[in-house]
């Protein structure tokens, strides 16, 4: 009797294991790996950019993130949004960008671009952009940075404007 009670909960004991290593165990994993990085974790540094100094020129404005917590993990694109007067306008990514996965020990860094053209002021094409939105690949959370870069051109709108993000790349050695 003791023989086979013994074994119905050992029996008993590994199908509730079993049970919960459904989510267990993909969550350890990530705890391995890192999990996506956050803003609560990274410092973000806007600029120096590489200003458009006329309606139709180019301008380039680096985004850096350093991570000042536990590893975490960059896998996608950055969300980048551009407000002005009322509207947002999201941004798509650079034309051939391919995103890669980062993963970003404490101290690491790892940036993007923001490229735009400038539109011009007052017209109807051009957003009068004040804020930059930007959200992480696999976080929710956003943080939210002046524009201080002038108005971005429209495609063929204000709300479809000639902005782009580019991949994230590792920065540093």
């Amino acid at each position: 009797m003791r023989t086979i009670s013994l074994a119905v909960t050992a029996v008993a004991s590994a199908l509730l294991l079993t049970a919960c290593g459904g989510s267990g165990s993909s969550s350890s994993s990530d705890g391995k790996n890192g999990s996506a990085c956050s803003f609560d974790g990274v410092a973000v540094q806007v600029g120096p950019a590489s200003t458009a100094p006329s309606a139709g020129d180019t301008g380039e404005v680096p985004v850096s993130l350093t991570n000042q917590s536990k590893p975490c993990t960059l896998d996608g694109f950055a969300g980048a949004t551009l407000e002005g007067g009322g509207t947002k306008v999201a941004l798509s990514t650079q034309k051939g960008a391919k995103a890669q996965k980062l993963k970003l020990a404490k101290g690491d860094a790892a940036s993007f671009t923001v490229t735009y053209v400038r539109g011009k002021a007052g017209d109807k094409l051009s957003l009068a952009a004040t804020k930059l939105v930007v959200t992480l690949p696999g976080s929710s959370d956003s943080a939210s940075y002046k524009w201080s870069y002038g108005p971005v051109q429209g495609k063929g709108s204000a709300s479809d404007s000639e902005a782009s993000v580019s991949a994230f790349t590792q920065a540093g050695d």
